[in-house]
């Protein structure tokens, strides 16, 4: 009997074994590779993972990124970029005929290899899952320089104007001067240090105001006061290099840079990204340093995770048929979960509008002068038809963890839609808008800033969105699957359920009576 349950086991194992092998085969052929650079970044891969994303590119012979970070909103809400960084070698191993960049959708990274003129050089690019950390590798079969260049486009007061305003909670609000205040950057010994710090007043309190609850302030949930978004650059032997100034599209930038300290075959660079609510700038600084100076970089772990992520959900179709269309079906799957992925452990969810992969908007509409900062339907505003759809397929991917930023971000603003109903309508309950800000309220221009006397302060003075208050429960519903789904405690969120009911049932019955 011992034996035969030897054999048996022997045999479970084996086949888990083959079938983990046709599986990750399967993944290796979903991988995006490409043979030669890119024109601009409408042409850039995506990286990420926890709650940062990158935008990776290879233009003119120099490797670009883009990195921004779950929950970086400034004072119009606009959801911001963390920077660009620019990455130049010498000698230059780029070269058309011999390049192949690739995204390896199982690892989660991306490994760019070209040689030329007997310079063979691999960078592989990869987000730390579990710590806010970006790492460029860079190896190379002879001695290299690398100069890393930190390019920054909010150096200045920038007036925002016509459709730049998409991007932010004004929108088409012309009663007000609507700027992007510059970031500081600074060299601190032999890193780059980056950061935008809130300055009051903001969006949140034109809102606040507007919609009649000013007095009250000091109760309401305010993710934008005090709020500072950035981070730091450096690198392994890397040291202080120069300042600069150039153009990338429509977009005029500043920059500053680090260069290697001598020519070698191996260097990394690493960009570490922090965003939270902090009484003064210095201690906002004194949180990036910790993270910077007690980190230690496992790539094994990350790779294990996303490995992981993989055995949850995966959809091959015609595994043999690469050019058919049902193949690309299945290959769009892997790619839009991949990149659901990135913001796994986001504090914010993610946004439909893009994600965290956003580009400069003039690669898709020429009319929009803005930055890349740039996205439609705003950064903190929140569109929850939408939102709807890019979180319920979670419930069968089984990826419910990931369901939680989502969910946590209706859970703090129950205070504040308790409030609101309180005020405006003297009943218990929770009232949750459609476009609801990440602060609770409507979107100040949906809400209406001309609006008829006597019109009911807690309704949008929108034909299309007045009384658009019942999508808070599709994620109650969620919230209840996720339950039966996958056995998870959902007790933090009862309350939140329960008020949403309360509401509506409460002003059905008002209404009914009036």
């Amino acid at each position: 009997m011992r034996k035969a349950y030897g054999y048996g086991v022997l045999l479970i194992l084996c086949l888990h074994s083959v079938a983990a092998f046709a599986q990750e085969t399967q993944l290796n052929d979903y991988n995006i590779t490409w043979s030669g650079p890119s024109k601009n970044a409408g042409e850039s891969m995506p990286v990420g993972g926890g709650g940062i994303g990158c935008n990776v590119w290879v233009e003119n012979d120099e490797l670009l990124l883009y990195f921004s970070q779950s929950g970086s909103f400034d004072e119009n809400n606009s959801f911001l970029k963390s920077g660009r960084l620019r990455l130049r070698l010498s000698p230059n191993p780029f070269n058309n005929a011999d390049f192949k960049q690739e995204l390896i959708v199982k690892n989660g990274y991306v490994d760019i290899r070209s040689g030329h003129n007997g310079i063979h050089a691999l960078l592989r690019i990869w987000v730390d899952v579990f710590n806010p950390v970006i790492h460029i590798d860079i190896s190379a079969n002879k001695a290299i320089k690398a100069e890393a260049v930190y390019e920054n486009w909010r150096f200045t007061d920038r007036v925002q104007k016509g459709k730049e305003n998409n991007a932010n909670s004004w929108k088409w609000a012309a009663h007000v001067p609507i700027i992007t205040r510059p970031d500081q950057v600074v060299f601190d010994q032999d890193e780059i240090v980056f950061s935008h710090r809130n300055l009051s007043p903001t969006v949140f309190d034109a809102t606040v105001k507007q919609q009649g609850l000013d007095s009250l302030k000091s109760q309401l949930f305010n993710p934008l006061e005090g709020l500072t978004s950035g981070g730091l650059i450096k690198g392994d032997h890397f040291v202080r290099g120069t300042n600069g100034e150039g153009q990338y599209l429509n977009t005029a930038f500043k920059s500053w840079s680090l260069v290697s300290k001598r020519p070698v075959k191996k260097q990394s660079i690493q960009i570490y990204l922090h965003n939270d609510q902090t009484n003064t700038i210095d201690d906002w600084k004194t949180q990036l340093k910790n993270i910077s100076k007690h980190y230690k970089a496992d790539s094994k772990k990350t790779i294990d995770w996303w490995n992981d992520y993989w055995k949850r959900s995966f959809i091959f179709i015609d595994p043999s048929k690469t050019e058919s269309e049902s193949w690309q079906l299945g290959r769009n799957y892997q790619l839009f979960r991949y990149m659901l992925g990135c913001n796994a452990y986001g504090k914010y969810p993610t946004k439909f509008n893009g994600g965290l992969f956003t580009v400069d908007p003039v690669l898709t509409d020429t009319s929009i002068k803005g930055t890349p900062d740039h996205r439609n339907w705003g950064g903190g505003t929140f569109t929850a038809q939408n939102q709807r759809l890019v979180y319920w397929p979670m419930l069968r991917s089984g990826d419910v963890d990931m369901m939680t930023p989502q969910f946590d971000f209706y859970n703090r603003l129950l205070p504040t839609a308790r409030l609101r109903t309180k005020v405006y309508w003297g009943h218990g309950g929770a009232n949750f808008n459609e476009q609801i800000e990440n602060f609770g309220f409507p979107n100040p221009t949906e809400y209406g800033w001309k609006r008829p006397a006597g019109f009911d302060a807690g309704v949008e003075y929108n034909a299309w969105l007045e009384y658009e208050w019942d999508t808070v429960l599709e994620f109650c519903m969620m919230i209840l699957q996720t339950e039966s789904y996958a056995g998870k405690n959902i007790t933090a969120y009862l309350p939140l359920i329960k008020n949403a009911l309360i509401f509506l049932t409460s002003i059905t019955s008002t209404r009914q009576k009036n």
